[in-house]
């Protein structure tokens, strides 16, 4: 008798579990809960192990990392979206490893030398064994922006073709008419600074570090710019000879050579009329490179949707795989294998527990999904910036994506902190969301970073696609207020972009689950919704989405 009631509950309990998966409602939650510890910590494990030799692009552990991805991918029961049928879409990369003399002296009546590391950071513009500027005249041009939109041009009419310039970093910040007051826009960024020194003809260009305006310590910049650089091949577009970096103290040095101050020029270039001022110094430098041609790829996949009339459409879940490498440069403990754990080990990880998550749902969204693993993130959002220039399916069909660069490793959190909160719909569908899990939702935590632009959301974002980005929240739940904050501006100042973003099991990742499963409930909601998601009025965007949408429509 008792052997007959066992199998008689055993019976009970499995039909009302196979009643429950058969509830679509229900059905949904079983796959969120799919989204556990277990899974992400094991594909975290994995990726940022030494073996993988930190996933520089290019690299033997590159390539094993998309070994990876594309074997869990089909292990999952996803199909290839990648070219040619296939579960990759190559790029071609240049790498270019620069060698720098070991000092180098800008020359006026009083010259001034600076020592390579410790000084200055330099790399060569242009991808071929040597580099030189000679005599180069140099310019301090303020933050190194023409903004017609804000009536800004740091240039003015003076010509510095063949000069090297020395520009600030970030955007202007005192007046909050301008440039979003202390947000920290695209202009504010070194890739923007660079690209305009070229346009405008210049030799080379310094940018002056502080970590106020970088967002990180002097330390970052010279690990992510002393080991090999990488391009996308062809891009045909102007260049600089030199691309370098100064200490604050070294332009401070610089300026007060030819007796002007620093932070009064700072104070100058925080106004429209300033105008570029020539320092009678001059700077000869040459640098040589290894150069190499090397590959890697983005990793696709996808999940057709269920509903005729919207399964052209997409919601694009997307994590960068790649990191540094092996740098030449060592820590102290001997370590010189950038694994990438938080970044972005663990958002690659996210990405596969949320693909997973999708194929146990009881019945296909209406919109495909589409999951997009990108590589050289590191090296200025190449990857997804060549997705972005090829895609694989329309712009215009694209109905959001869903990055995830770096998981929160420090509990759960009341907040959500959502990167360009206010820019689009999305917004809305967020909230809901949080709402479900109790939490609030709260813009950037640190504008003045200028995250939005510095992962692979904005490359979409430039070809009209809206995006959901979120970092870690900041209040810990069972912590004092400020805690959160503090471990993470720690992490930023001591693990960013070094060889200590290790893997490690101590990890609290119970806030990581919660907010990887709000990202996976609203990608379910735009792939279900009526209405495809659209940029805030007067965004700037807002263009680009248009231009996409309407090239979709027919006889266009």
């Amino acid at each position: 008798m008792i052997v007959l009631k066992f199998f008689v509950c055993c019976f009970v309990a499995v039909s009302a579990t196979v009643a429950l998966a058969q509830s679509p409602d229900a059905g949904v939650e079983l796959s969120v809960a799919s989204i556990d510890e277990a899974v992400v910590r094991g594909h975290i494990r994995f990726l940022a192990d030494d073996l993988l030799e930190g996933r520089g692009p290019g690299s033997r552990g590159d390539a094993l990392t998309q070994l990876y991805l594309a074997t869990q991918f089909q292990s999952m029961g996803l199909q290839p979206a990648g070219v040619e049928g296939g579960w990759t879409q190559p790029f071609p990369l240049i790498g270019v490893q620069t060698h720098c003399p070991p000092s180098i002296t800008f020359r006026g009546q009083q010259s001034v030398t600076f020592q390579y590391y410790d000084d200055y950071i330099a790399t060569t513009g242009r991808p071929q064994a040597q580099v030189e500027v000679t005599d180069a005249p140099l310019v301090f041009v303020g933050y190194g922006i023409q903004a017609p939109e804000y009536d800004w041009d740091d240039y003015k009419d003076v010509d510095v073709r063949g000069k090297i310039l020395i520009m600030m970093n970030n955007d202007p910040a005192d007046d909050p008419q301008l440039f979003e007051g202390k947000r920290r826009l695209y202009y504010g960024r070194w890739d923007y600074k660079y690209a305009m020194a070229a346009k405008m003809g210049a030799a080379g260009a310094f940018i002056i570090h502080t970590e106020a305006s970088a967002g990180y310590p002097y330390q970052v910049v010279q690990t992510s710019w002393s080991g090999e650089e990488s391009e996308l091949a062809d891009e045909g577009q102007p260049r600089t000879n030199v691309r370098g970096w100064l200490t604050e103290d070294a332009a401070k040095k610089l300026m007060s050579s030819v007796n002007l101050d620093l932070d009064d020029l700072r104070a100058q270039a925080q106004k429209s009329s300033f105008r570029p001022v020539e320092l009678p110094t001059k700077l000869s430098v040459e640098l040589t490179a290894e150069v190499r041609e090397n590959n890697t790829a983005n990793v696709l996949a996808m999940l057709e949707g269920s509903d005729p009339e919207r399964e052209d459409e997409y919601v694009i879940f997307m994590a960068h795989h790649d990191h540094i490498g092996i740098a030449s440069q060592r820590s102290e403990d001997g370590d010189n294998i950038y694994n990438g754990a938080i970044d972005n080990a663990s958002g690659t990880a996210a990405l596969l527990a949320i693909a997973r998550a999708c194929t146990q749902l009881p019945q296909r969204p209406r919109r495909s999904i589409l999951f997009v693993a990108v590589g050289a993130e590191e090296q200025g959002l190449l990857g997804s910036k060549f997705f972005a220039a090829n895609p694989t399916v329309p712009p215009g069909k694209m109905a959001a994506v869903v990055n995830i660069d770096g998981v929160n490793r420090i509990g759960r959190t009341h907040d959500v902190n959502m990167i360009g909160m206010g820019k689009s719909s999305l917004d809305e569908i967020v909230k809901q969301v949080a709402q479900l899990q109790n939490r609030i939702v709260t813009p950037d935590h640190f504008p003045d970073r200028g995250y939005y632009y510095r992962s692979d959301q904005f490359s979409l974002a430039k070809i009209g696609v809206p995006g959901i980005y979120l970092h870690s929240g900041v209040n810990v739940i069972g912590k004092p207020e400020g805690w959160g904050k503090q471990q993470l501006d720690r992490w930023v100042k001591e693990d960013y972009h070094q060889p200590s973003d290790e893997y490690a099991e101590d990890w609290d990742l119970s806030g990581a689950i919660e907010d990887i499963r709000l990202l996976y409930r609203a990608g379910l909601r735009i792939a279900d919704d009526d209405a495809m998601p659209s940029w805030n009025p007067g965004d700037e965007f807002e263009a680009a989405r248009k231009q996409a949408i309407a090239e979709t429509q027919p006889g266009s």
